[in-house]
């Protein structure tokens, strides 16, 4: 197929080659692949700038979106692939290969480098989800920083940059700390004061007064960012709350386990580890079941599903794709509605042909890369997540250019449980999400950039 990129699409691969490391913060649907590989292509064959490129992605991506690509396009004919996945046999073989593009996934990263005996020698790297490598401590990133002196190009791309605690280790790895400094501990001190603490301990930090300004301006040089909004003609989306309340039997079950796991503490301060797990325990039971210590399932209410089967049936036989998160809400699901699961590309293909009345998905595994579109428009949370990424991600599956319909998101949220605390927090990071794009956005035509 001939490539005739938009103006915005031709904007992001000239930033691509002409910033040896850049950040490109592209939303679903902008083409963020072709962008890349076009800029790839030139600097490879026109520039003679690189000659082997490592392109590291979410399984799914680096397996299927990133060969499908290149095949795609006639421009790119030229490039030869290797997918480094599999057994370890498999990935040595790949290695082996002669190739432009070496694709991996995430997961093999450490393998690659510290394990796998190869000799890293590849001269420009893509991490495809940038915010992949937002924890410091994470083997795949302390890996990557082991070679990163030897990439002379570095590519960032990603539609959820995060926060702004976030942004520290992405642009460690992308310009080895030139903007945002070399240590964690020095970024903290300069833009953030600390939040929630436990006498010595800290939990969390609050960002300084201007600090969200100070550190957009450092990244401002060598980032770009582009909302789907603003590029593309993005199909109506309707974001709507359907509340269901438990009885009073439901209620006095819920509020004495939650008064029970609280109390299981013996009155020490929650710290992090226990609020986490707790957390789980709450969101658990707003959704109806909770697990026992032997992970026998206690239901405690049905609610949720009796309103997921009254969405269903308003949808009046519309394919209706729902996001579930506990392994028992897919057993509780299944045990009343005929669903098939979305997992496999047998089950992607089926749904994208109709085949499928209902199809449920777990925001983990349904993430980049997975386009859905063609086969429905209507999206039931049964559980909520704390993860903005995921939760973005996983809309993004049908909210996206392509979509020929509205999208109607139904978020199930249980009245006076966690899944109110979980949505006022998706806003909330939405909003600090969107200050980084907006404050690093393209402006094509003249603009500052």
């Amino acid at each position: 197929m001939r490539y005739v990129p938009h103006e915005y699409q031709s904007f992001a691969t000239n930033f691509i080659i002409d910033h040896p490391s850049s950040a490109v913060f592209l939303e679903c649907g902008l083409g963020k692949s072709v962008i890349t590989l076009s800029a790839i292509e030139q600097l490879m064959f026109d520039y003679f700038s690189v000659n082997r490129v490592l392109v590291i992605a979410p399984l799914r991506v680096a397996r299927n979106t990133w060969p499908d690509e290149i095949g795609k396009w006639d421009h790119l004919s030229d490039l030869r692939y290797s997918v480094v996945i599999g057994t370890e046999a498999e990935r040595k073989a790949a290695l082996a290969r002669k190739a432009d593009i070496y694709l991996i996934n995430r997961e093999n990263v450490d393998w690659l480098i510290t394990k796998s005996g190869y000799r890293f020698d590849f001269d420009m790297v893509v991490l495809d989800e940038l915010s992949s490598f937002k924890s410091a401590k994470a083997k795949r990133f302390k890996s990557l920083m082991k070679v990163r002196p030897r990439i002379k190009r570095i590519v960032g791309l990603t539609g959820t940059p995060g926060n702004l605690m976030d942004l520290w280790p992405e642009f460690r790895l992308l310009d080895q700390g030139q903007r945002l400094g070399r240590y964690i501990g020095a970024y903290r001190t300069r833009f953030f004061d600390p939040d929630k603490r436990n006498q010595q301990m800290i939990f969390s930090y609050k960002p300084k007064p201007g600090a969200e300004k100070d550190i957009y301006q450092l990244i401002s040089d060598m980032t770009i960012s582009m909302k789907s909004l603003d590029y593309l003609k993005m199909p109506d989306c309707v974001i709507n709350e359907v509340k269901v309340s438990l009885s009073e039997d439901e209620r006095e079950v819920y509020d004495e386990m939650r008064k029970e796991m609280v109390l299981d503490l013996n009155g020490e301060e929650i710290d992090a580890v226990n609020a986490a797990a707790l957390s789980g325990k709450l969101l658990q039971m707003a959704n109806g079941a909770i697990y026992t210590e032997d992970k026998e399932t206690v239901v405690i209410h049905d609610q949720k599903l009796e309103a997921l089967e009254e969405l269903i049936e308003e949808a009046n036989g519309k394919p209706v794709l729902v996001a579930y998160w506990f392994k028992h809400d897919l057993e509780r699901i299944k045990s009343r509605i005929k669903a098939r699961e979305i997992k496999t590309d047998k089950d992607i293909r089926d749904w994208n042909d109709g085949k499928i009345p209902v199809g449920l998905i777990h925001p983990a595994s349904a993430g980049h890369g997975l386009n859905l579109q063609a086969g429905g428009s209507t999206l039931i949370w049964l559980g909520l997540t704390w993860s903005l990424e995921l939760y973005q991600q996983t809309n993004a599956r049908l909210w996206r250019q392509g979509q020929k319909e509205t999208v109607v998101i139904h978020h199930i949220i249980a009245k006076d449980t966690i899944d109110e605390d979980v949505m006022r927090s998706l806003k909330l990071k939405e909003k600090t999400q969107d200050g980084i794009i907006e404050a690093v956005k393209a402006r094509i035509g003249g603009g500052d950039h």
